[in-house]
């Protein structure tokens, strides 16, 4: 299965021009899943409710969601992509799935970071997965790596797959994500950010880059720079993902003792 991850620094605000520049970019490559970044097309650093009003969208009939959902037609591919979501008077920190038949599933951010928590609502979709033909996919975003509980539902629940899009700032998600898919046996695709914000005289963001991919046994598989945008595809065998076995005698499922866990 060819999986795509792409790494941007998107311009505040010119979220026409960043969305041509991944579609521009995205031209070039084969693939049957795209991973992009958190918030790939705004910008990450709101300043003000109505700064974030003018710019999200409703899903999944806002221009953005609407072209990528022609793209991911016309290339029969899959596409999952972070946006600033509008719903109901809400705003949410969103990352949506798309495929050649349209909106494929809808993930909210569960756990919001920093001042994300002035803008946005926190999630309300839970941790689904999606069947999208060559694997089984779940969604997590951004600070959502900090919580090992929110992988192993994506993974309990059958992902082949976790889509990770992200604006990272703090040091330690790379790491951490091998071992979320360790623990789980599943793959990661970890779509982070370069560049930094300074909004509003808000104290400066620095994001981290490094885009990567992980397989199920926790080893980084592919990797883009931390400084210098990109894009990268590579072929896995989704069927790894399905062992959990860890010895002859041990299983990452089968070994658990959920009666131990319950104060989680």
């Amino acid at each position: 299965m060819l999986t795509c991850l792409y790494q941007n620094n998107p311009q505040f605000g010119e979220t026409e021009k960043n969305l041509e520049q991944a579609i521009k970019v995205m031209e070039g490559i084969k693939a049957d899943l795209v991973v992009l970044p958190e918030l790939f097309a705004t910008g990450y650093q709101f300043t003000s409710i109505s700064e974030l009003e003018g710019l999200a969208e409703e899903i999944p009939d806002g221009s953005t969601s609407d072209a990528l959902i022609r793209y991911a037609r016309n290339k029969n591919l899959y596409l999952v992509f972070g946006i600033a979501e509008r719903d109901n008077g809400k705003y949410y920190n969103s990352a949506v799935l798309v495929g050649p038949d349209g909106l494929v599933g809808l993930y909210r951010k569960s756990h919001l970071f920093y001042e994300e928590k002035l803008f946005f609502t926190p999630g309300d979709t839970g941790f689904n997965v999606y069947d999208i033909g060559f694997a089984r996919v779940g969604i997590m975003i951004c600070y959502d790596w900090w919580f090992p509980e929110a992988a192993r539902t994506i993974a309990l629940k059958g992902a082949d797959i976790i889509c990770h899009p992200a604006n990272l700032v703090l040091t330690g998600c790379h790491m951490a994500m091998r071992t979320r898919s360790l623990e789980n046996g599943v793959y990661s695709v970890t779509a982070n950010r370069i560049g930094s914000e300074a909004r509003g005289g808000k104290p400066e963001l620095k994001f981290t880059g490094k885009s990567q991919i992980v397989d199920p046994k926790g080893e980084v598989i592919l990797s883009l720079e931390e400084s210098k945008g990109g894009i990268a595809v590579i072929d896995i065998d989704v069927e790894r993902a399905r062992d959990k076995s860890i010895t002859a005698m041990n299983d990452r499922f089968n070994d658990r003792r959920p009666e131990l866990y319950k104060i989680i």
